[in-house]
């Protein structure tokens, strides 16, 4: 008869070993109450990875919209339909992430002036244009940057 601590070991193998289907086995291990089996140590790592990788998610987006919107109102002559996409894919991607966890939008607000910093950066690196050429300080609100009918003029 296996013990459960040999159980948490050869899940903990398993992780290692076969990722997915260490995926499959945690889950059914807890949809069956079988709580001592769970490799719960990974587990824990994994739902923390969640957590960070949302976050990332969110700040990437966030930058990439932000860049989008720098160009459309620092290069006017240039703008095209493939920038709008962007802008809308970027807000749509932002407010799935709002509505699937509300509670990532304080941190919206608290990496808004880090992101934007990145975005003058990019912005910069992709238009040719300085950096210098960009404000220091966001020209977009957060309430502007996921309103899906602002452009900037």
């Amino acid at each position: 008869m296996t013990t459960p601590q040999s159980k948490v070991f050869t899940n903990s193998r398993l992780y290692d070993q076969d990722f997915y289907l260490w995926i499959e086995t945690t889950a059914k291990q807890l949809k069956e109450g079988r709580f001592s089996e769970v490799d719960l140590e990974n587990l824990i790592e994994e739902i923390e990875s969640m957590g960070r990788s949302e976050k990332h998610a969110l700040e990437s987006n966030l930058v990439v919209l932000l860049m989008h919107l720098l160009k459309y109102k620092y290069q006017p002559e240039k703008r095209s339909n493939s920038w709008k996409g962007t802008i809308r894919e970027h807000r749509r991607r932002l407010t799935r992430t709002f509505k699937d966890s509300p509670s990532l939008k304080p941190y919206f607000q608290e990496v808004f002036t880090d992101c934007y910093q990145d975005a003058r950066k990019q912005a910069s690196d992709e238009t040719g244009l300085s950096v210098d050429a960009f404000p220091v300080d966001s020209p977009f609100t957060t309430d502007e940057c996921l309103n899906e009918d602002f452009l900037p003029d």
